[in-house]
């Protein structure tokens, strides 16, 4: 698995959606937080901006897109021993392409 971080304009271009919109969503839990890179840098994981587009493309409703962001961002912690090949006593993370 490739994992990638996606800076704001990529990531509001896969969603569709403009910089109001994206911080609205963003701030309503229907897009997952960025990840910090810096003092004044934060990207997202690719993977999981595709994941949402896959969801609204599906018709999830508003309610199950942020039970999958919730679900997205727990996921964020088993993601170094997936990578890695460590035994995990997590299920795999299943990444959307």
């Amino acid at each position: 698995m490739m994992l990638q971080l996606i800076k704001n304009a990529e990531a509001r271009s896969s969603l569709g959606v403009g910089n109001t919109t994206f911080y609205e969503q963003l701030n309503a839990g229907l897009i997952t937080p960025a990840v910090k890179l810096g003092v004044h840098a934060v990207a997202w994981p690719k993977h999981e901006i595709q994941a949402i587009v896959a969801a609204r493309i599906a018709g999830q409703s508003d309610d199950q897109i942020k039970q999958l962001v919730k679900q997205l961002v727990s996921d964020r912690e088993k993601l170094p021993a997936i990578i890695n090949g460590f035994p995990s006593s997590h299920p795999p993370v299943e990444v959307v392409q």
